[in-house]
């Protein structure tokens, strides 16, 4: 006999929203994102209704693009490396619900509009400056520890599961989130990067800064790269207040100028 699964789908805008269900076959690998493929191909829903394709992003299938972002049984994580027999074989249930993730503004269905994470991301100066194209050669050399620090940083996907898990970020608040906080440390742990390391500190004084942060650690718990983003909070909230005593001692001499 043939196992199916149910994917219960929380679709719609933001002027209406609705769940709706698709019933599929259990396939060995088969992921989420191949589940909404199915869909997408034959959009016909339990009640033998043909609908509307669901919306969607997918882009590297290989959680490195983090367009799939999604809320999966109420957890943020991606679609592409969310394998349906395994998540039925550890809840028990052959019901599968997705829904947008709710930090950002809805587009529609599972597609939410990111765009306020890259904005925070220029706030920080989330780059390496060059002067011009010269090749100049090989640059300094970085310790092996410090290269694997940055490595595994700079795996960040800015696809949005630490916001969408961190209590602090709310239509009340304005606090930048995890990832930017994280990729202030990497750029100002960079040779050159650390050239500009106080305009990335400057802006994370200000309101929505990484005082902000409340200490839930939910966003290392369902980060999809593991990536420490508390351990990143605390080495920039330090370097913040470095930052802040070196501003308050030079304050004289600014005024000067």
């Amino acid at each position: 006999m043939t196992k199916t699964f149910i994917l219960k789908i929380y679709r719609g805008t933001s002027e209406e929203q609705y769940w709706e269900e698709f019933e599929l076959e259990v396939r060995p690998l088969f992921t989420l994102t191949a589940a909404l493929m199915e869909v997408q191909k034959n959009p016909v829903n339990r009640k033998n209704e043909k609908v509307t394709p669901v919306a969607w992003e997918q882009g590297c299938l290989e959680e490195v693009c983090g367009s799939c972002s999604m809320l999966v049984n109420g957890m943020p994580r991606q679609a592409c490396s969310a394998l349906v027999d395994k998540i039925i074989e550890e809840t028990g249930n052959t019901t599968i619900t997705l829904a947008p993730f709710t930090k950002f503004p809805l587009v529609k269905d599972l597609v939410v509009n990111r765009d306020s994470m890259f904005e925070q991301l220029k706030r920080i100066r989330a780059w390496i400056d060059v002067d011009d194209s010269y090749d100049r050669g090989f640059g300094p050399k970085i310790d092996p520890k410090v290269q694997e620090q940055m490595y595994h940083l700079s795996t960040c996907m800015t696809c949005g599961c630490c916001s969408e898990g961190c209590p602090q970020v709310n239509r009340f608040s304005k606090f930048i989130g995890p990832a930017p906080i994280s990729q202030a440390r990497l750029f100002n742990t960079h040779p050159v990067g650390k050239l500009n390391a106080k305009e990335r500190l400057r802006p994370l004084m200000e309101e929505g800064g990484v005082s902000d942060c409340g200490n839930a650690q939910n966003c290392a718990r369902v980060c999809p790269k593991k990536i420490p983003l508390t351990e990143s909070i605390a080495v920039m909230g330090r370097e913040v207040t470095k930052q802040a005593v070196r501003d308050l001692i030079s304050l004289p001499d600014r005024k000067k100028e």
